[in-house]
């Protein structure tokens, strides 16, 4: 009788091993390299999928664009790529162009490349602030002595940039020494938070899930191109099914929710 038990208990283990073992196999995982700024709409969009894809496991890398760009280009595995700008999506497409991707660079699926949202961008200031900054004009005047951009490779850096130049300050800001740059948006929004800035550039997203802060201006009309968010396949997916299905939720009536929630804006197609 001991023996028939320990006999039907090794099998019993065995059987869950196997079922576990099967369970693992199926778990598809999905590389998602994605801007800094769609940090906490993608997290949240995460859980929510979770539910529509059980056996599909989303890792995140959020950073500027432009990093992500050159981690791609270096040869970091990704399924998804989705850019804060067109400048880095179409470096590493090669149905861009020679004028846009001189490298002639192919790493993104044909056919899966969409614009998938628009964003605004916006003058913060600290929670609390008295210093009286109500516009981006107000960045040239003594109402500030330092203001956080992203650095010339971080897209809300490049629209910023814009802005200022629109305005006729960009010079004045650059041989003042007002400006600290940032690796990426968030960097952006945590120095104005701690008030080791005046007042800082970042998206209205990013605002809107930010602490600490508080929304001085919007850009002025026309001073920037506009901010649209590429997305894509990357061509060396080993998922590729699994990473459409994945932008196509996005696409989709839950995805897009949060995305409106948070502050972006989705473009027509």
């Amino acid at each position: 009788m001991r023996k028939l038990l320990a006999f039907l208990l090794v099998v019993v283990l065995l059987s869950s091993m196997g079922t576990a073992r099967a369970e693992s196999a199926s778990q598809t995982e999905i590389v998602v390299f994605a801007a800094a700024s769609m940090t906490e709409a993608l997290q949240r969009i995460a859980r929510q999928y979770q539910v529509v894809a059980p056996n599909v496991t989303l890792t995140f890398n959020f950073d500027s664009s432009g990093t992500l760009q050159t981690q791609i280009e270096e040869g970091a595995y990704a399924d998804v790529f989705i850019s804060a700008s067109q400048k880095q999506m179409d470096a590493l497409d090669a149905s861009a162009g020679i004028d846009k991707n001189p490298d002639a660079q192919d790493f993104v699926l044909q056919g899966t490349r969409f614009d998938l949202l628009t964003n605004t961008l916006v003058l913060i200031v600290p929670e609390g602030s008295n210093k009286d900054i109500t516009s981006f004009a107000d960045a040239g005047t003594d109402k500030v002595d330092l203001i956080a951009l992203g650095n010339s490779d971080v897209p809300v850096g490049q629209y910023a940039q814009e802005v200022f130049a629109f305005l006729g300050l960009w010079d004045q800001l650059n041989t003042t020494g007002k400006v600290t740059f940032a690796s990426n948006v968030k960097e952006v929004l945590s120095q104005v938070a701690q008030a080791a800035v005046d007042c800082g550039v970042v998206y209205v997203s990013d605002a809107a899930t930010g602490t600490g802060i508080t929304v001085a201006a919007n850009a002025p009309t026309g001073s920037h191109k506009p901010v649209n968010y590429p997305a894509a396949v990357l061509r060396n997916t080993m998922q590729p099914e699994a990473a459409m299905a994945f932008l196509n939720y996005l696409k989709g009536e839950e995805a897009t929710g949060v995305f409106t929630e948070i502050g972006f804006a989705i473009p027509q197609r």
